[in-house]
This record gives C-alpha cells, sequence and structure tokens, in this order.
C-alpha cells in the first residue's frame, strides 16, 4: 500500500457535486476542508452544478459546473449556437424505471458523461491540493501517490454499479488503474452519519452508546433515510430500512415549469429547453434564488414577480399569438402568489414527510425510541421544508421530544463524512503489510445457497396465503447479487404493504410448513392509491458477505425500500 498522507471525499450527486479534503493525521473537524471555490464563478459554495456543457459536435467539454448553467442572456444574441448540456447522467447509471429513463434522455453515453465530469471535477481537486502555491502545498504530496478518494454511492449500488465508477474514475485519470486500492466506496447515508456522528450529536450531547438517530438526506434527485444505532465510540448499526424516493428539490423546479406550461402551453417551453437550454436554465435559477430557497411558508404574503423578456428574450418567439396578445397586456410578468408557490412543495414535501412518518413507526415496532433527527443536503436548508416537517413530529406520539436539527453545513455532510472516513480508513492501512490489505481487500465471490428464501403471498384465486419462494436451495448466488419477484397491492386501497420474507431447509415449501422460519419484515408506503392494484412493485432479495438485504421498488414513481437482516444463517 502506497504512502497515504491525504484523504478526499468527493460526493459525485445526481445535480450537484462537492468535495472535503484532509491530511490523515487530522482530528479536529475544522482541520477538514470543503472546497468552496469553483472555476469560473464568482459565487462561493460547497457544491457545484452535475452539468456538462458540450461544443455543437459533442466531441469537447466546453465548461462544466455552474459555468455550464445559467448565464443571463443576451437580448442581442437570437442565432441559436446549439448548447449541448448534459445533466442527470448519473441517474442512468442506478436502477431507473423505463418512464424515467425515457424523461432523461441523454445526448451522449452515460458513462462517457460520468467520465468526463468526474475528469473536470479532477482537475480541480488535483489543482486544489497540489499546486505549490496553494496552502496545502507544505504537505507535499503527489497525487497518485499520496491521496485516497472516496468517492460516496447511492446505498442501492450493487458491485456492478461500483465497478462502473472504478472504470470511469480510471479513465478520468482519478486512479492509475481500475482496481487500485487509492480508491474506496462508502455509501452516501453512510458518509452522512459519520459525520453527524462526529459532529451534530455531540453537540447535542447525544453521543452516547444506544443513541438511535434519524438522518434524512434531502438532495436535488432524491431523498435517503436511514435510522442509525450509536453501538460505540466508533460503530454504527442500522435499526430499520433504508427508504428513498425521487422526490428532491430538483422536482420543484420542474413544478415550476409546469406551472409556466399552463400559462404559456407546452410547446414553448419544449422549444426553449431544445434550443436555448441555457435560457431555460437561467430562468430556473431565478426562480430557486428568489423562490425555492426564500420560501418558509410563514408569510402569507410572500409573492414573485417574474420578467419573462429578461430572464429568456426568446420566448417570445415561440408562443402562440393569441398568448403573445395576453402576455404583452401584462408586460410579460409572471406574478407567483403564496398558494401557487406552496402547491409546488407540496406534493414533494409530502412525500418527504410519508417516508419519515413510515421510518418512524417501524422503529416504533422494534421497541426503539429516536432521539434525533438530522437534516442534511442542499433541500434540508429549505425553511418550508423545516417548518412542515418540526410540525408535524416534534411531538410525536412514540417519539416525544425528539431533537428535529440543521447541521451548520448540511450540503457538505455526505463529501466531510466520506473524508472522514477515508482519514480514519487512511491511518489503518498505512499501518498494515501487503498480506494484511489482503485480507482486509479480499471479497467471496459467490455462494451455494442452503435455504430457500420467499415472501408471503396473498393468492386472490382461493382468497388465501402462499409462500413464494424467490431463491431456491442450492442455487449458486454471486455476492450481492438480486433475486426479484413482481407483485402489486392485493386491494385497490391499500396504502401499506408488508413483506414478510421466510426461509426454509428445503427445495420446496408451502405456507403451513413447520419449518418455515420468518427472517424478517419489509414495510413500504403506496401511494397513488387511485390506480387501484395497478401499483406494480419489484422485491428482490440479495445475499451479501454478512448480511441478507431485501428491497422492493415502486415500477411507476421509483420509490423504494431496503432493510438488512444481520443473521447466523450459514450459507
Amino acid at each position: 500500500m502506497p504512502d497515504i498522507r491525504v484523504a478526499v471525499g468527493l460526493d459525485f450527486g445526481t445535480t450537484y457535486s462537492g468535495y472535503t479534503y484532509c491530511h490523515r493525521e487530522a482530528t479536529e473537524d475544522d482541520m477538514y476542508t470543503t472546497n468552496k471555490n469553483w472555476p469560473d464563478s464568482n459565487e462561493e459554495g460547497y457544491k457545484t452544478n452535475t452539468v456538462l456543457k458540450y461544443d455543437e459536435f459533442l466531441d469537447n467539454v466546453e465548461s462544466w459546473g455552474q459555468s455550464a448553467l445559467s448565464k443571463r442572456p443576451d437580448r442581442r444574441i437570437t442565432v441559436n449556437k446549439r448548447e449541448k448540456v448534459v445533466e442527470l447522467f448519473k441517474l442512468h447509471l442506478g436502477n431507473l424505471s423505463d418512464e424515467l429513463k425515457e424523461e432523461y434522455t441523454l445526448s451522449v453515453d452515460h458513462k462517457r458523461a460520468i467520465t468526463d465530469y468526474l475528469r473536470e471535477i479532477g482537475k480541480h481537486i488535483k489543482d486544489t491540493i497540489t499546486i505549490k502555491d496553494t496552502a496545502t502545498a507544505r504537505w507535499g504530496i503527489d497525487f497518485m501517490e499520496n491521496v485516497l478518494l472516496v468517492l460516496t454511492v447511492p446505498a442501492e449500488y450493487t458491485q456492478k454499479e461500483k465497478a462502473i465508477m472504478r472504470e470511469c474514475a480510471s479513465n478520468a485519470g482519478l486512479i492509475n488503474d481500475k482496481d487500485s486500492k487509492k480508491l474506496e466506496f462508502t455509501t452516501e447515508p453512510e458518509a452522512a452519519a459519520i459525520y453527524c456522528k462526529n459532529n451534530v450529536l455531540r453537540e447535542h450531547r447525544l453521543d452516547t452508546s444506544g443513541t438511535i438517530f434519524m438522518i434524512v438526506d434531502c438532495g436535488g434527485g432524491t431523498v435517503d433515510l436511514t435510522t442509525r444505532k450509536l453501538l460505540n465510540e466508533n460503530q454504527l448499526g442500522e435499526i430499520t430500512e433504508r427508504a428513498g424516493d425521487y422526490c428532491g428539490s430538483s422536482f420543484i423546479d420542474k413544478a415550476f415549469l409546469d406551472h409556466l406550461k399552463k400559462i404559456l402551453d407546452n410547446r414553448p417551453i419544449d422549444l426553449l429547453r431544445d434550443n436555448y437550454y441555457g435560457q431555460m436554465q437561467y430562468m430556473v435559477q431565478e426562480f430557486c434564488q428568489n423562490v425555492k430557497f426564500e420560501f418558509t411558508g410563514d408569510d402569507l404574503n410572500f409573492c414573485y414577480e417574474m420578467d419573462l423578456m429578461e430572464v429568456s428574450p426568446i420566448i417570445a418567439q415561440y408562443v402562440s399569438d393569441e398568448v403573445r396578445e395576453r402576455m404583452e397586456e401584462i408586460e410579460w410578468l409572471i406574478k407567483l402568489d403564496y398558494e401557487t408557490i406552496k402547491s409546488m412543495f407540496d406534493p414533494v414535501v409530502e412525500r418527504i414527510l410519508r417516508m419519515i412518518r413510515v421510518q418512524l413507526e417501524n422503529c416504533s415496532e422494534k421497541g426503539s425510541r429516536c432521539s434525533a433527527m438530522l437534516l442534511v443536503g442542499g433541500f434540508s436548508q429549505s425553511g418550508y421544508l423545516q417548518k412542515r416537517i418540526k410540525e408535524e413530529f416534534s411531538d410525536h406520539r412514540d417519539h416525544p421530544g425528539i431533537n428535529i436539527s440543521v447541521p451548520t453545513n448540511p450540503i457538505a455532510a455526505v463529501s466531510r463524512g466520506a473524508a472522514m472516513y477515508g482519514a480514519s480508513f487512511a491511518r489503518s492501512v498505512n499501518d498494515m503489510d501487503d498480506d494484511e490489505m489482503d485480507g482486509l481487500m479480499f471479497v467471496i465471490d459467490s455462494r451455494v445457497l442452503r435455504f430457500t428464501y420467499g415472501i408471503k403471498v396473498f393468492n386472490s384465486e382461493d382468497s388465501a396465503f402462499r409462500f413464494h419462494p424467490i431463491a431456491k436451495k442450492g442455487t449458486i448466488a454471486k455476492i450481492n447479487e438480486e433475486f426479484p419477484a413482481n407483485v402489486r397491492p392485493t386491494l385497490p386501497f391499500q396504502k401499506i404493504g408488508i413483506f414478510e420474507i421466510y426461509y426454509i431447509d428445503k427445495y420446496e415449501a408451502n405456507i403451513d410448513d413447520p419449518g418455515l422460519r420468518l427472517l424478517g419484515k419489509l414495510k413500504i408506503d403506496w401511494p397513488d392509491k387511485h390506480r387501484g392494484i395497478n401499483r406494480p412493485t419489484t422485491f428482490k432479495l440479495a445475499f451479501g458477505k454478512m448480511e441478507i438485504t431485501a428491497k422492493a421498488s415502486n415500477d411507476i414513481n421509483g420509490q423504494n425500500y431496503q432493510t438488512s437482516f444481520e443473521t447466523d444463517i450459514e450459507d
């Protein structure tokens, strides 16, 4: 193992990305530095946009991050430059539904976009920590030899997605080869938990063994919930299933554009997106700065007027004569009042509240009391979201006195947690020899299942429950390989689904078999009850080195749930 002196935590997000770095000897939080300065940007910020702008022929990257978006349009320029802006490409690496894949079609392959973005942000990381005129010059480091990169990934990523990320990082020049030991992965919820354990819990004097706390990670694309238990000073356990949903802050941006479509019709916004993407994004950023980041829900008179001719002068060429006449009468001013803005927030916020509700119920069913709820991620800074969460859960009947708080730098929580993990890892591996490192990095490839695993389902034909096998005894299962089953609600008005997972030492079984044993339960939320039983859900079992994982994903809206069972079952 090379001499690791610096750890870099890279939070490569769906909509925003950022990084934190520190020397391996760092022991205090103020020794961790989160980057706030980005190329071609006059504003400081802990993250920049996960966006690329290519040239007309998609051969080269012209700009990346915030500089690829949000430029004030020039009224004198009416010729289309054919901007090729690519964003939300990370979504295509995960288990994206066909509906969302169609909505977020890319003009380049998603693996190429990931590689190009990692290359660009990688150049900035290298410049920040190695250039001689920087404050870190005293460290005297060589990036390829002395830096450990910790890349955060969604919790649902399998070894397949991690292998792709390794390949992209290698092609981007962040590591020498895809098998390099100088690249480590940690999940986004784990990184956030590490940061909160080392900072927020200590600040509120909740850093005692047995403390149970929930992390609500609110990003731009997704929201993830995990409930953790502090086992000791250095260890965290997970006590309930993780929940995730596509209900991040970018869906409020989408609601704003949908509102404009109601005023201008669909065609002008679609043409603006296709031909003048920069103007559309500038319009969205103006909405974010003046509305999304400012709205708290307290001021009933809160409103905002947007001059469409100022934020997007080209849009007048796309509207119909009827719409143009109507807009000229009001001088192209769009007024967003309190109720209109609230209607953009509420569908997104309600989905988050619903997930929190289910997490607390699951915690209660396990006989545990949640002491703290920590809001991290960019969307957690929303005053309105904070207000709604505190109103509903500050005085919860099963979790009285729950401490709901937002860290000082919630948007940097994941990258800082990743850097803390990296520093701890670096301090450990520098004291190991090659044989010890090989043992640490050893991964079991497959196993033969000794039991048959399945779930209890309702058979409508005979109105009875039956055992539905998912992974059978004797099957060779790759580590973390997923075994799926397609299910749906039993009743059209059903709001909650509870999957009971069983195992048995037989090749075949029925629900009344005395050898059938309950492994655990996965409780999920089934929204959109207007669809009746037409709410297809994919249930999966995966067999890891130390645990068995159950997942359920709503095939329509992408909402997903997950729980892991630490078990003494020896497969």
